[in-house]
């Protein structure tokens, strides 16, 4: 959460895939509800494939009949970590530092629509061009592609 420069608060639902370390999405609004998290979920479902599973907090969000039901139809597990238990979902707890310390804190933000503009290039640079010490020094999105690559080869056949 943060405020534009006229004290209106601005909610920003993270979105990252704990395999490639890509930033799916970094919605960014007013507020941000149950059916909120479902349509940006449908969203990057169409680009990515579906999850298997959504590790979330237990904000109302995320505990709504909207989620669970957008879930429990399309086979998906929610996985909610404990109340005040914040290290059972360490890596998006660093992002979210990471995107307050380098992106939220370093602007004043006056408007929705400049929050998404800055927030966007953030995003972009930290798929593009930040390498990642747990993908072997590569950008996600670089890990990302290449994974794709390797997965969408077709298997050697060995002749005997």
């Amino acid at each position: 959460m943060d405020a534009l420069s006229n004290g209106r608060r601005l909610k920003c639902l993270t979105i990252v895939d704990d395999f490639t370390k890509e930033v799916v999405d970094i919605v960014v609004d007013y507020g941000i509800s149950g059916l909120n998290v479902v349509r940006a979920l449908e969203q990057a479902a169409r680009f990515r494939g579906k999850a298997r599973a959504v590790r979330t907090e237990q904000g109302p969000e995320f505990i709504s009949r909207a989620l669970d039901q957008w879930a429990h139809a399309r086979g998906v597990c929610l996985k909610l970590i404990q109340a005040g238990k914040p290290t059972q979902n360490a890596y998006i707890e660093s992002f979210n530092g990471k995107f307050r310390d380098e992106c939220l804190n370093e602007h004043w933000l006056t408007s929705l629509a400049q929050a998404r503009a800055v927030i966007g290039a953030w995003r972009h640079d930290c798929n593009q061009a930040r390498p990642h010490s747990a993908l072997n020094y590569l950008a996600p999105a670089e890990f990302a592609a290449m994974y794709r690559a390797i997965s969408a080869a077709p298997a050697t056949q060995q002749l005997v």
